[in-house]
């Protein structure tokens, strides 16, 4: 998700350091999903007021822990469908709080468990098993989820903690979600030894965010959502400081597809283009006019755009060639439009690229849908805020055309996507998808504090 919204003055962040530089899952309704909260208002368990001090003075004992967890993942960045080290080490912190780590059977994931009785409780480890769609006992699952994969971009900064592998690095933050998920994970299994639950938290540690198909798509189809009453994730944003969450009841993130031309005619020489297919002609025309055309048949509102990013064709300045081809990415805030885009996009590339001659081939690869945050938990995120950071710590931001599979699970189950300030205070803004984006990691704190918070908060939201 890439993307930049106006920051507000930072809140204060305490407990922190300062750092440089197909299961069968239903599908939900869109407007109005339902849970599945058969669980008596009035079940014992855990507020999030109760957790806020626990979780705060656990970070204080683990901040050092955590920062050196992430730099490390920083150091050893994996694309996707890759990420074996980054899987294999969240599943030995997991183990050695003695919890019980499951592994996804085709891709490098892991999901936990927590519930009562924290590590070492026996009845809470055996709930599910190795079975993602299992019962894991009484009240509501909350899922934290967490994306694991780094980007093909060359790490351009000058720390300590830089990448290790030429051509890769973390640009998107995902090394610090994984360890924010990590982490309040870590500390409500630890808080769940002497104190009661009123559900059972589910750690996803998912694999492939970044690519089309993403991720998220296979862990549905590995039942993981399948117990699952609500998900919660964060996102970093260069553009909040440190210390600020940004929320937004409804879409927050956009539709973002991938669009792939292929161009062929006979060639020729430059010197007689009558007598062929101007493939780069034909080209150019597409580049121009599909993405004005498609504005013409979109209701504006949508928000569509069609932006190129590739284009290839030819090696030499006298031959016209004989292939060509354009990719780019289509992004809407709209989901019916979203549903409509690929069937136009197509018909139009055929009507432009027709009278040159050209024959086209259009593959439109379906990416992810918008996040569209369920008003219910925001307002559970909302007050996870203020309980932990104060009320003014949380800012309404701006709707991103920026992507993220995230969306992908809020079409089964409620949740919300918070943004999670990245920024030092005065500090540059960076962009994400950069190879110099730099964290302030007091981040981490945030993002622990928040989602142990949040996770607890949502028993009582889904119990109603």
């Amino acid at each position: 998700m890439s993307d930049n919204v106006s920051a507000m003055p930072m809140a204060p962040v305490d407990a922190m350091s300062a750092d440089a530089p197909s299961g069968d899952a239903e599908p939900a309704d869109s407007t109005a999903k339902t849970v599945r909260s058969a669980w008596p208002a009035g079940a014992r368990g855990a507020r999030a007021a109760d957790v806020t001090g626990f979780v705060r003075d656990w970070f204080a004992r683990h901040e050092d822990e955590l920062v050196a967890f992430r730099r490390d993942l920083h150091m050893h960045p994996e694309l996707g469908r890759q990420e074996h080290r980054t899987a294999e080490r969240i599943a030995e912190r997991l183990t050695a709080a003695g919890l019980v780590p499951q592994r996804l059977t085709d891709i490098p994931g892991i999901w936990c468990d927590i519930a009562t009785g924290g590590p070492g409780d026996a009845t809470r480890t055996s709930r599910t098993g190795s079975d993602p769609g299992g019962t894991p006992g009484e009240g509501p699952v909350v899922m934290l989820r967490a994306d694991m994969d780094a980007l093909p971009l060359q790490d351009a900064k000058d720390v300590p903690y830089a990448s290790t592998v030429p051509g890769v690095c973390h640009a998107c933050g995902h090394d610090v979600h994984t360890t924010v998920v990590l982490g309040a994970g870590l500390a409500l299994a630890e808080y769940a030894r002497t104190h009661p639950l009123a559900g059972t938290v589910r750690l996803l540690f998912q694999p492939a965010e970044e690519t089309m198909p993403g991720g998220a798509l296979e862990v549905i189809d590995a039942g993981i959502l399948k117990p699952v009453d609500a998900a919660l994730t964060v996102h970093c944003d260069p553009a909040l400081d440190v210390g600020t969450i940004g929320l937004r009841p409804g879409p927050i993130t956009s539709a973002a597809d991938l669009v792939e031309i292929m161009l062929a005619g006979p060639g020729g020489h430059t010197s007689r283009p009558q007598n062929t297919v101007d493939l780069v002609y034909a080209i150019g025309a597409l580049i121009t006019q599909l993405p004005a055309a498609l504005s013409r048949r979109i209701d504006p509102r949508s928000g569509l755009a069609l932006v190129w990013g590739q284009v290839q064709a030819g090696s030499v300045a006298n031959a016209i060639p004989r292939a060509g081809q354009l990719r780019g990415t289509v992004r809407t805030l709209s989901r019916d439009t979203w549903e409509t885009a690929p069937e136009l996009v197509e018909e139009l590339a055929q009507q432009i690229a027709a009278p040159f001659g050209a024959d086209i081939v259009v593959d439109y690869r379906r990416g992810v849908p918008p996040v569209v945050n369920t008003t219910d938990m925001v307002d559970v995120l909302d007050a996870a805020v203020t309980e932990t950071f104060g009320h003014d710590a949380a800012t309404t931001v701006a709707q991103s055309l920026g992507g993220e599979d995230f969306g992908w699970y809020l079409t089964y189950v409620p949740g919300a996507l918070a943004r999670l300030g990245t920024r030092t205070p005065g500090g540059p803004t960076y962009d994400l998808h950069q190879g110099d984006y730099a964290v302030d990691e007091r981040a981490i704190g945030v993002g622990v504090r928040l989602l142990a918070g949040a996770a607890v908060e949502s028993f009582t939201q889904l119990a109603r």
